[in-house]
């Protein structure tokens, strides 16, 4: 049994992120620091995703809509994407078991939802009118 093993046994057994509990740090809030909230950077697009989840009947993704991070930008360099990673996930590679898409009926463009263990993990967002950083960042 692991509580009877030795403190540092433990350390090791438990991993990085009972260390980071361990450290006053938890695991949340270094992706805090690290990734905004999509709200923060695009609150139009956040106040979008979660009238059309809604409205598509998506009532759990709308309300997890607002606690979305922006962890990266697609960077295609297509012009017609400004697509978003909402979560980490190597490039190129398939989501698995537990993916699902969502499409979305918007007045223009295209915006689908890639989600894991519902969970959304990207925002495809094709032939969109520019949208605007409301960070302070280009």
């Amino acid at each position: 049994m692991l509580a009877d093993a030795p403190a540092a046994a433990r350390s090791q057994a438990c991993g990085p992120l009972t260390a980071a509990r361990r450290s006053g740090r938890h695991y949340a809030s270094r992706m805090e620091d690290e990734h905004p909230l999509v709200r923060a950077v695009y609150p139009e697009l956040v106040d979008e995703l979660t009238r059309l989840l809604e409205a598509s009947g998506e009532r759990s993704l709308a309300i997890d809509a607002r606690d979305l991070r922006l962890v990266a930008e697609c960077g295609c360099g297509d012009d017609y994407c400004q697509s978003i990673r909402t979560a980490e996930h190597p490039p190129g590679t398939p989501y698995g078991p537990g993916h699902r898409n969502v499409v979305l009926a918007t007045d223009e463009g295209d915006l689908i939802l890639d989600v894991v263990h519902e969970r959304i993990v990207y925002v495809e967002i094709l032939d969109r009118p520019a949208m605007a950083r409301r960070d302070g960042r280009a």
